[in-house]
């Protein structure tokens, strides 16, 4: 069976690629078929091949299975705002029927599938679409990137409310600085784990230069692990 999930933030700029990346690439490790996906992706650049976007490209080359661009990021969109924004700059209406297709061709492939979100929870995709709507169309269960700043308690706990009211499980939730000093860090992190009832799955630290870290160390995949035994043996008893 494979396992979905669906990374959101607290925020946008919060972190959700670098701790996408971070599980693909412990997945990876473990011996997982996983594969990273970003159905909606604004803020790309035209290519001689088509617009790319960077956390997108991030995401194909940390899944570990070879899979073209156009299917990690079916809806690429060229202005750096909310989707549904670049989407009227261009013309186009993001269809849920692209992206539910292009999770199904990818779940087909991989036995893992980290699915990348845009903004935060309520991020609009139309005029009355957003993307939490279609994440609980999928049932998917949800991951939380906490991005350390201030502020951050009460938008986590915001966000979690949400996704618990949509009827979907928090699998989990990780930690990920902002900066090389984030403001009282220990006090946030204390705080978090004793508020938001979901297992801590890392914490990132401060990288300078992301790409030379070995982003595996930072995550724990013991819980999500577990989650999907739960699913397995589910599914033996339906």
């Amino acid at each position: 069976m494979t396992q979905r999930y669906f990374i959101t933030g607290t925020d946008t700029d919060i972190g959700k690629t670098l701790a996408t990346r971070a599980l693909l690439q412990a997945a990876k490790g473990a011996g997982w078929r996983a594969v990273g996906y970003k159905p909606v992706a604004a803020g790309c650049r035209r290519t001689a091949d088509g617009a790319r976007n960077d956390d997108a490209l991030a995401l194909q080359a940390d899944s570990g299975i070879r899979v073209p661009y156009e299917q990690v990021n079916p809806l690429a969109l060229l202005a750096a705002t909310s989707p549904h924004l670049a989407g009227r700059d261009e013309g186009r209406t993001l269809d849920p029927a692209v992206m539910t297709h292009g999770l199904e061709i990818l779940a087909r492939q991989a036995h893992w599938v980290f699915i990348e979100g845009a903004g935060g929870w309520f991020t609009p995709l139309g005029d009355s679409l957003s993307f939490d709507q279609w994440v609980a169309d999928q049932h998917l269960p949800v991951i939380l990137v906490v991005g350390l700043k201030l502020g951050c308690i009460n938008h986590a706990l915001l966000t979690a409310q949400a996704i618990r009211q949509a009827g979907l499980p928090l699998a989990g939730w990780i930690a990920n600085d902002l900066s090389a000093t984030p403001h009282r860090r220990a006090d946030y992190l204390a705080t978090l784990r004793q508020r938001l009832v979901a297992p801590l799955l890392g914490e990132i630290p401060w990288l300078a230069d992301p790409d030379t870290a070995a982003l595996a160390d930072f995550i724990d995949l013991g819980p999500l692990l577990a989650h999907s035994r739960e699913d397995v043996n589910a599914a033996e008893r339906a």
